[in-house]
Parts: C-alpha cells; structure tokens; sequence
C-alpha cells in the first residue's frame, strides 16, 4: 500500500495551461450560480460543448445552497476558448429519491451526444447515462445500482460493445477504508452493462493513496485509447485549503495507454502526474483546494490536445499539450 504521506507533485513539463483561466467561472454565466465546474466538453457537430455542473450559494459568505439546487448548465464556443452560455441550465434531476445529478461527461457516438453523469440519492450514489441531440432534451438510458461513479464512455464500440471506465465504491471488499479503484465495463445496448474487470487500483499508482477513478472519456490514437485518470492522496497533516473546516485531499491528473482492441490491458502509463494542483486558481481561493479535474479531452487536427478540468472545485479551465508529447510520456516511463 503507497505510503500516507506523498509529498510534493509537479504537472508534466508537456502541460502549458491557457494564460487567461479560468475559461468559464460564475460570473460568465447569465444566472445566479456560485461554483461551476467538472464539465463535460466534446465537439458536436463542429461546434465546442460545455456541459458543466452548477452548485449555488454565496461566494462572499463561502456557503453553498442544500445539495437538490445543484444542475447542469450548457455553453458553446466555436473556438474551444470562448463560451457562450445557454441562458437557463439544461439538465436536472430531483424527486422523493433522487437529490441531484452532477458531474456530467460526454462522448459522441454515432453522431449522438451521450452524457454519464453522477446521481445522489437517498440510497446512495447512481451512475446515469443519457443521450441527447441538442442538449435541451434528454433520453436517461441506464441507471446504475449504488455504488457506482465517475463514468465515461469510449467513443465507439469495441468487439461489438459498448465500454465504459467506472470508479465502484467498495467500501467492504477493502477493508472500510476509501480505497477506490478504477473499473471497466461492457454493454450490448448502454443499458444493460457487465463483463466488469479491475483495470488499474490505487496501489499501482505512486501519486496517489486514497482512491483513483476515470477522468475524461478516452480518445484514440494510432497507439492505443489515450486516458486521463483522477488520482487522490490525504494528508492528515492538511487543515483549511477552502470553504469547509477541514479538507485534507489533493486531487492530481494521470494518464495512460490503453490496447485499441481490448481496453482492459493497459499498454503504457505515466508515472508521473500529469498535471498536480499548482497556480493560484487552482491551491487557493476554491470552495476545495488543491483539486484538478479532467472531464473532457478534445484532440485537434494539428496534434494538440485540448484539455478541460474542474479547478478547486469552483472554475473551469484549460490546459493543452501536443498527442505526441502524451503518448511518450504513457510509453517511457
């Protein structure tokens, strides 16, 4: 088991963030939000789209609104840098049962937009699959039992099915301590989903000791599916790194190299972070510190990846590499 204590990280050298972040914050959204974060961005259509969580409250006051205000906001941009907002959020969930549904992720598909997104609800937390075509009306195809989080899909089928990465919360099977691993799943129809293997846990992953999951959907390369993961180490020795008492996680980036023909045998795999919470809108002033989120990953015509993360729990923003420049970093290490 990794050590408590990890130490200091840096981001990969490959990594050049966007001079101006955040991309998108609360006061570019044209309605009353306190945190927006952890989107889902892909191109659909030839247009940039931005699905990104909305949690309400007062930033002044640092407190937020009980956890059923929380939806899903919509923005477009043509060159992937500048945002236009939907005037109203698109995308909500809320009954007797179910609390909120957040952290969305999109895939395109078949010249659909399908979106996973995280539900809570009274009897724990449910990963959701929707589709939808102009991102006003969505079709919920699947909903998971409990525990289950952190979903994306591949970006196309796979040995005639669909595949999805999945962060399970095994609270029994290992030993009660927040032990999460990094899981993959198959299905014939996006509703019905088995064939569940573990493809990478938090032991094998230096930078982290407290769980890890998946990150942005893949994207495919001639090397194999190109992956970000989320990686998580505690600190008890952390106090106040925001708005709560207490907040004694770091969330890094990873990245890996998965087989084009059979997603469950990792190729190759960056030991190293990716990208480690490091600039002021990422260490400080966030309702949680020291977070970095990928939730979409978009590879462009001339090598460079775009890609998209939650920062502290409060912004979204940019950084960008060239595909080369990430491949080597899965091949060599």
């Amino acid at each position: 088991m990794n050590s408590l204590h990890i130490g200091d990280l840096t981001s990969s050298s490959v990594i050049q963030r966007y001079p101006d972040n955040p991309v998108l914050d609360a006061s570019r959204v044209p309605y009353p939000t306190a945190l927006v974060f952890n989107a889902g961005v892909t191109k659909f259509n030839g247009t940039y789209v931005m699905v990104f969580r909305n949690d309400y409250g007062s930033t002044e006051q640092k407190t937020l609104e009980p956890h059923h205000t929380t939806d899903l906001g919509v923005a477009f941009s043509t060159d992937g840098i500048h945002w236009e907002v939907r005037p109203k959020p698109c995308f909500k969930l809320y009954d007797q049962e179910i609390i909120r549904a957040y952290d969305p992720r999109l895939t395109v598909l078949d010249g659909r937009c399908y979106m996973c997104f995280a539900v809570d609800t009274k009897h724990g937390i449910r990963g959701g699959v929707a589709v939808t075509d102009d991102f006003e009306n969505f079709e919920i195809l699947s909903l998971s039992t409990p525990d289950l989080r952190n979903m994306v899909l591949f970006p196309e089928k796979i040995g005639g099915n669909y595949v999805r990465l999945e962060r399970p919360f095994t609270v029994y099977s290992r030993g009660g301590m927040d032990r999460f691993d990094m899981w993959i799943s198959e299905s014939p129809d996006l509703k019905y989903w088995g064939n569940s293997d573990l493809l990478l846990a938090v032991e094998d992953v230096a930078f982290a000791n407290d769980k890890i999951g998946p990150a942005a959907p893949p994207i495919k390369t001639k090397h194999g599916w190109l992956t970000t993961f989320h990686a998580v180490d505690i600190d008890p020795a952390r106090g106040k790194n925001g708005w709560e008492s207490s907040w004694k996680k770091r969330y890094t980036a990873g990245l890996m190299l998965l087989d084009l023909n059979n997603p469950k045998r990792i190729i190759g795999r960056a030991k190293e972070p990716l990208m480690a919470p490091e600039v002021s809108y990422e260490i400080k002033g966030g309702f949680r510190n020291n977070v970095i989120f990928p939730g979409g990953m978009i590879l462009e015509s001339d090598g460079e990846v775009k890609i998209y993360y939650g920062s502290a729990d409060t912004v979204e923003c940019l950084a960008t590499a060239h595909i080369d420049d990430l491949i080597q970093l899965c091949l060599n290490d």
